[in-house]
């Protein structure tokens, strides 16, 4: 006998129900469970932000490294424990990662509101956004239902990451590992639009870019003047310099802009004009039409967003996005 056109409809709702098998991600994930979620987070980011303009590129920050190790699982969260060596030491998040403790505020105030209901992962992705738009930029629907892993990886954190003097082939595969195309590669760099990198991440480029003691032919010979005051060959590792160093604070174009006239600070920003015709179109695309860098910007951060996400039953809610259960 066919089953009642009732029974159907119920099969059909748990077969797609997030909290039964929990394999996707659902922007309302949390409009029951903490309908009050998204404002909270919000509004600890706008404070922090206001506080400190840097942040929103801190914040944004987080989310990819996080991300590009193990999926978006708040595993970049864990501080070192008996059991977790963590990601917060190796070589991209090493007196580099910060914003911590606004994530710990955020969680707090989650945990005040919605005991145990509210995945730390969830929150930096959350994070990223609003800090992208109090910034300037882009908003995007953020999908939400991620769980936090109990488990770090400090070597997947050194490998896995993109670094500043990674090539382009590796930028690109170390991308396509985890399903981002090339596409993703340069919108996503255009969040080098805001914040800021230390003198160590690239020196290189100053004075021994191809270790012949010559600086990189690339890079704009008066803007390269202008680093090399405050990033001598020896000593101020940690003296910082603007990603966009015409608009620095807003989320807007001119990391194009700036890379078309050979003014883009890290070599793996400058790369994206010079070693590859289909990133080059790319890069001009976006220099002239910034709603077209924001639309994709939104796009591909959504696409990160969904990298290996924890669903279901695996992983856990943390209580403390700094440890474990």
């Amino acid at each position: 006998m066919a089953p009642s056109l009732s029974l159907v409809m119920v099969f059909s709702l748990v077969a797609f129900s997030p909290l039964c098998f929990g394999n996707y991600l659902s922007p309302n994930y949390y409009d029951h469970s903490c309908p009050k979620a998204l404002e909270i987070v919000q509004s600890v980011v706008a404070k922090a932000v206001a506080r400190e303009t840097r942040m929103a590129a801190s914040l944004l920050r987080l989310h990819f490294h996080d991300c590009f190790v193990k999926g978006c699982d708040a595993s970049l969260l864990l501080d070192n424990s008996s059991t977790i060596i963590s990601e917060k030491g190796s070589n991209p998040n090493r007196n580099s990662a910060r914003g911590f403790e606004v994530i710990d505020e955020i969680k707090s105030k989650l945990e005040k509101a919605c005991p145990q209901t509210v995945s730390c992962a969830d929150v930096l992705a959350l994070a990223a956004r609003d800090s992208t738009v109090l910034a300037g930029g882009p908003s995007w629907v953020v999908p939400l239902g991620r769980r936090d892993s109990k488990g770090a990886s400090l070597s997947g954190s050194n490998n896995g990451i993109p670094a500043p003097n990674n090539t382009l082939p590796t930028i690109i595969t170390k991308f396509k590992r985890v399903g981002l195309d090339i596409v993703d590669v340069v919108a996503l760099s255009g969040s080098h639009t805001i914040g800021f990198s230390r003198c160590t991440s690239f020196r290189q480029r100053l004075y021994n870019q191809s270790g012949n003691g010559q600086p990189d032919s690339t890079l704009d010979a008066t803007y390269a003047a202008r680093l090399r005051s405050g990033c001598p060959r020896s000593g101020g590792d940690q003296n910082l310099f603007p990603l966009d160093l015409l608009t620095p604070a807003k989320f807007d174009n001119y990391y194009y802009k700036n890379i078309i006239g050979a003014k883009g600070l890290l070599s793996s920003d400058q790369i994206l004009f010079t070693r590859s015709q289909n990133t080059m179109a790319l890069v001009k695309q976006y220099a002239e039409n910034m709603h077209l860098f924001f639309d994709q910007f939104a796009k591909s951060m959504v696409k990160m967003g969904n990298i290996s996400p924890l669903t279901g039953y695996k992983g856990e809610i943390r209580k403390n996005c700094r440890r474990i259960n």
